[in-house]
């Protein structure tokens, strides 16, 4: 009742107030070219404080009415153009017109599609860590996977996965938003030409999502809101043992009120790869011989409708999808010739498709960053494995002779719905104070079946369905302040969470049920411009996946077969971090942070012995939750521009995890008898890398990349150091709208992926890939629309719009 007496208060205040300040304002708003600047913003000011105002129409014209009988200020903005500002007294006239305002263009306006940087530059943001993608970058390689190692405190391993400060359970979005893909997938289906900046998310607040123990890697992809018909096209190509492939466009039409944009891109080719794993306990080696030919399609389409300049209406579809061929030979030796030799080689065929729908409706409000967002997000993945594995195996001292052929056949269907509504409401109560709310609802349904045949006997298969369901519905708050030289913002985010688990249609059942807290909290201290400190502190969690769940085989080698746990539990983490930037003249600064955590119930790699063969040397590789561990760390990197022409980013990051857990060893005086032991290690990762760049002319510039990665001991395999050198090229002509790039990838062809391990048995190996590698890249930029897009910008800009829980 209260809110419906002050509603009416407030209505009738403006007519009253209408009523009796009759004054109107009208002109037109042009460039120096005489074009009509439409959707300007219009402002009626009695001082620093906005009376009344509105936007110009699609020929620039507008109309302003109700202006109260006094002196007052005109004010006219446009992104890109110098404000233009004016006096006039309504008192003395009613109705002005303002004929014709000019607006004059800033220094930095922009012609044409977006401009894409030379280099590329951090920035620390208040909750964030933002690397604008430059063309040093996007030249590192064809797609996301092969520039996720230029950047601070980012790994990805040989098989893909990535992790965020030395731990792989991390969360990856694309512009915000989930995908049901695995992220080592998603990274390589990216062209790096696509993508517009990468955020680091280590400590996120309540407003986000809790997912994700290290935190969040937002992926930013280019897209045009310029006037007019804009694009970009690229394409390059990979020179290693075979060339392969890359292509990317990404165009936008702009008219008035809409704006369509769209963008596609592939990748295709063969890769390689190959292993050797020693046994020490049973004088055995496995050689691997491993050759993928994949091929990969994404697409993006939507459009924006700008309603007025308070409601914004966009939707958008990204499409990926790929098909490949895989071949692994596996070669198993047992030098004593006391057991059978083994060959297998391994046919993978795979095809997936992910369509993800997103619609977002934003309303501003009168006050300057009060908003309201709705947003649903749908996500549809499918995926089909065909898998044949032929196994020779030979008789015992006789390396020559076959005494037994295995041929089986797989054959795996993999199906995930995932359904994401939002609704995120910002506030900011007064100049000082902002308050924000939001809830979410996900929904999530996977499918998994899978068929297995022993080809010798036709009528003889196994035949397994797996489901994973999840459930969570969530609401969160939060409210900031900032004084003089503080701020802080404190918040949390109430959850509810169900997944159930179900193999073979209730054979065996899996549930687990809960509602939990995740707090949050933001201290930062501003000591002048260009010197800011924070202290952050978040709570979040780590579910299992449905790859971690399903009790399916995700691959298999003769002695190898890795499974998922139905049973695994989530993990949670209660993170303090500590940051600081500093400021220096030439665009220079350097930001540094430590870091602590606290984990429960920490998901890891399991690695011991299959009890349902007969074959004592048989492994199966799996997940199970540890103990309670903890890790700290720090990390520092800076963007220094040295001279005019050489500027460098030195980046150094580090972490030490205390881990504790059961792993599976030899009983004393056995070969084949185990028992599990508690085993606690202090695992310790260091990361070095240097990007340098050189400006030789206006067109001509050079790049040197080195980057160098510490061995990490674990508590069951120890990995080697890794490092490389990269060096490149690249040239700019026809007025900077092209430019040609050569990138020489691991000069020195040193990077090589190696491991020890004493449990369950002592073993080491090496994997190495297509390293060393030359990369030869062309970009073009055709259109010359301008950049008129402010209301773009903004919701392009996740540091600066509403809503968190689109996360």
């Amino acid at each position: 009742m209260k809110l419906q007496v002050l509603f009416w208060f407030l209505l009738g205040t403006v007519f009253t107030m209408n009523a009796q300040n009759p004054g109107i304002a009208t002109g037109k708003v042009v460039d120096r070219a005489n074009n009509p600047v439409s959707y300007a913003t219009i402002s009626i000011k009695d001082g620093e404080k906005v009376l009344t105002g509105g936007i110009t129409d699609d020929n620039g014209n507008f109309e302003i009415k109700n202006i109260p009988s006094q002196a007052l200020t005109i004010d006219v903005q446009f992104i890109g153009y110098k404000a233009f500002t004016k006096t006039a007294d309504f008192s003395k006239q009613k109705t002005i017109n303002f004929s014709k305002i000019i607006l004059e263009e800033e220094a930095t306006q922009l012609t044409g599609v977006e401009i894409v940087q030379e280099r590329s530059t951090i920035e620390q943001k208040i909750d964030r860590k933002v690397i604008n993608v430059g063309r040093d970058l996007t030249t590192a390689g064809a797609t996301a996977s092969e520039i996720m190692n230029n950047i601070p405190s980012v790994n990805v391993d040989q098989d893909g996965k990535i992790s965020l400060r030395g731990n792989q359970n991390v969360r990856v979005l694309v512009d915000g938003r989930p995908t049901n893909m695995d992220a080592a997938q998603l990274l390589k289906q990216i062209p790096s030409t696509s993508i517009k900046k990468i955020e680091l998310i280590t400590n996120p607040s309540a407003k986000y999502n809790p997912e994700g123990m290290s935190g969040i890697i937002n992926i930013v992809l280019h897209k045009n809101s310029n006037d007019g018909f804009n694009g970009s096209f690229n394409t390059g190509v990979t020179l290693a043992e075979t060339p392969k492939f890359n292509n990317s466009i990404d165009m936008n039409y702009r008219r008035g009120k809409v704006n369509f944009f769209g963008s596609g891109g592939n990748n295709f080719g063969e890769r390689f790869n190959e292993g050797l794993i020693q046994r020490f306990d049973n004088n055995s080696k496995q050689v691997l011989d491993i050759v993928n030919d994949n091929e990969s399609y994404l697409y993006k389409l939507g459009m924006d409708f700008y309603i007025n300049d308070k409601n914004t209406l966009s939707f958008y579809t990204n499409q990926n999808a790929s098909t490949g061929d895989g071949i692994v030979n596996t070669d198993v030796q047992y030098l004593n010739n006391d057991l059978s030799n083994l060959f297998q080689k391994s046919n993978y065929s795979t095809n997936n498709h992910t369509g993800s729908y997103n619609l977002i409706f934003k309303h501003l409000f009168a006050k300057d960053g009060h908003t309201l967002d709705f947003e649903g997000n749908y996500n549809d993945y499918k995926q089909k494995q065909d898998a044949m594995f032929d196994t020779s195996i030979f008789e015992v001292g006789n390396p020559t002779t076959v005494s037994e052929q295995l041929i089986y056949k797989d054959n795996i269907e993999d199906r995930r719905k995932n359904g994401t509504f939002n609704i995120d409401y910002v506030n900011p109560l007064n100049e000082k104070s902002t308050l924000e709310l939001g809830s979410e609802a996900r929904i999530v349904r996977t499918e998994n079946d899978y068929v297995t045949q022993n080809l010798d006997v036709p009528v003889a298969q196994r035949v397994s369905n797996y489901t994973y369901d999840i459930d969570i519905y969530s609401a969160y708050a939060t409210f900031g302040q900032k004084f003089d030289k503080f701020s802080y913002q404190v918040g949390g985010r109430f959850e509810s969470y169900k997944a159930t688990a179900n193999l073979n249609k209730g054979a065996t059942t899996f549930e687990d049920k809960y509602f939990t807290f995740y707090p949050s909290a933001y201290l930062t201290y501003n000591l002048n411009e260009k010197n800011m400190f924070q202290l952050s502190y978040s709570r979040r969690v780590d579910r299992p996946s449905l790859e971690q769940t399903k009790p399916i085989r995700e691959f298999s080698t003769p002695l190898v077969t890795s499974l998922g746990n139905s049973e695994l539990e989530p993990q949670f983490t209660n993170s303090l971090e500590v940051n600081y930037t500093k400021m220096f003249a030439k665009s220079s600064s350097i930001t540094a942070g430590v870091f602590y955590r606290i984990i429960d119930n920490e998901i890891s790699r399991t690695l011991f012995s299959d009890e349902t063969t007969d074959n004592p040397n048989d492994l199966i590789m799996s997940y199970a939750n540890f103990d309670n561990n903890t890790a700290f760390g720090f990390e520092l990197s800076a963007n220094y521009k040295i001279t005019k022409w050489w500027d460098i980013q030195p980046a150094i990051d580090f972490s030490s995890i205390n881990q504790k857990g059961l792993v599976q060893v030899l009983r004393t005086g056995t070969t084949n008898t185990f028992d599990f032991v508690t085993k606690e290690v202090e695992v310790s990762a260091f990361n070095v890398r240097l990007n340098s760049n050189f400006k030789a002319t206006k067109r001509l510039s050079f790049l040197l990349f080195g980057f160098y990665r510490g061995g990490v001991d674990g508590i069951q395999n120890n990995s080697k150091e890794m490092y490389k050198i990269d060096s490149g090229a690249r040239y700019s002509l026809l007025d900077d709208k092209m430019s040609i790039s050569l990138r020489f990838n691991d000069m020195f062809d040193t990077m090589k992926y190696a491991f020890d391990s004493k449990n369950p048995y002592p073993s080491q190996g090496q994997f190495s890939w297509e390293s060393r590698s030359v990369y030869l890249g062309v970009n073009y930029r055709f259109g010359g629309g301008k950049n008129r897009a402010l209301a773009r910008k903004i919701r392009d800009d996740n540091t600066q719009k509403g809503g968190g829980g689109m996360f």
